[in-house]
């Protein structure tokens, strides 16, 4: 507990520091939402969509919170509009993840468009987990590691780049000194929610 009250301290320095930092109060509303604080959460979690409507996965986060504080119409609200918002941006995990929570609260999920690419992944190419085109592949695994091997093989070259810019946010707003291992693991939760592979 101690180790999750440090992170939320962390996140909270983070979005204050930088109110208009949407990736503060995305990792602070989580890490609230984590210790079981999902009020608080809530609050950081609009606060992330109001600077940045695009973040799917908080939405998702939301209609958690919501939901464990029985606000079930506000919850359904939140996971349609997150899970239409993760279908324009192809973003399909937290798409679907959104469409099972609402169907287990007994509401019908939004029309998606089409769900897959239609055509095959050619040479140099990827279907990108986070968002689901088909794309140019990395031209090399970014890290000498599994980590590195599993974003070679399933995140696309524009969205890897789309993490360089918000990587270095988090060093910076974190002021993570990524010789430390700890660090190093804030670091990489970030990169990996980021590109949807958790």
């Amino acid at each position: 507990m101690a180790d999750m009250n440090t992170r939320i301290e962390q996140f909270k320095k983070m979005a204050e520091a930088d109110p208009k930092n949407e990736l503060g109060h995305f990792s602070l509303g989580k890490a609230l939402l984590d210790a079981d604080r999902p009020q608080e959460a809530a609050v950081s979690l609009r606060q992330c969509l109001d600077l940045n409507p695009n973040i799917a996965k908080a939405y998702q986060l939301l209609g958690a919170a919501l939901l464990k504080l029985d606000q079930k119409e506000d919850a359904i609200k939140a996971l349609t509009a997150g899970a239409q918002r993760a279908d324009e941006r192809g973003e399909m995990m937290p798409r679907n993840e959104m469409a099972r929570m609402l169907k287990d609260l007994g509401a019908p999920a939004p029309q998606f468009k089409q769900a897959a690419a239609e055509r095959p992944v050619g040479e140099g190419e990827v279907q990108c987990q986070r968002c689901n085109r088909i794309a140019r592949r990395l031209t090399a695994p970014p890290f000498r590691n599994a980590t590195g091997q599993e974003i070679y093989e399933k995140i696309c070259a524009d969205c890897f780049r789309e993490w360089i810019g918000m990587g270095t946010k988090v060093i910076n707003e974190l002021r993570l000194p990524l010789n430390d291992p700890q660090a190093q693991k804030i670091y990489d939760q970030h990169m990996m929610e980021f590109l949807n592979l958790r």
